[in-house]
């Protein structure tokens, strides 16, 4: 499976620490093993699936799309709640 990071997300990513860093890299890979595990989304948001955990006690969500027929995840945001739809929209 092929795996490629959005600069909006490597952006984020690098700014973290390496225990951060760490449980990123285990929830991409339990995406990696079950690429439907995230929340599918509607509407603006269509084809987005959205997978949600707990880094350092905060939830925090990693937005992603799957391509099944050229098995590609592609990361396109990792933040907290906040402002999070409404930046993954632009």
């Amino acid at each position: 499976m092929q795996v490629l990071q959005k600069p909006t997300f490597q952006r984020v990513y690098k700014k973290l620490h390496t225990n951060s860093r760490l449980e990123v890299d285990n929830a991409i890979r339990e995406i990696m093993g079950n690429p439907l595990v995230g929340d599918a989304k509607v509407g603006d948001l269509a084809g987005v699936r959205v997978y949600k955990f707990r880094m350092i006690n905060q939830l925090t969500l990693l937005a992603y799309t799957y391509e099944e027929e050229v098995l590609t995840l592609t990361l396109l945001a990792l933040g907290s709640h906040e402002n999070f739809y409404r930046d993954l929209k632009n």
